[in-house]
């Protein structure tokens, strides 16, 4: 049992490495180069844009915006 806490210790800290993030926003250039892959795959999975817009609008209304 003794030999468990110093493993857990260095554990703990390796992960906390990787959780840091930065504060602040987006450039929206950044934000829209992320989002357009996305945005590409929903167009083919759901069979034009046509399609995915009427989805989007009903999330919206449904959302209540």
């Amino acid at each position: 049992m003794a030999h468990t806490a110093p493993r857990s210790v260095l554990r703990t800290q390796g992960r906390t490495l990787f959780r840091a993030r930065r504060t602040g926003r987006r450039h929206p250039l950044v934000a829209t180069a992320m989002v357009l892959p996305l945005a590409a795959l929903l167009v083919y999975a759901f069979g034009g844009w046509e399609a995915v817009v009427t989805q989007a609008s009903s999330v919206g209304v449904m959302l209540g915006r």
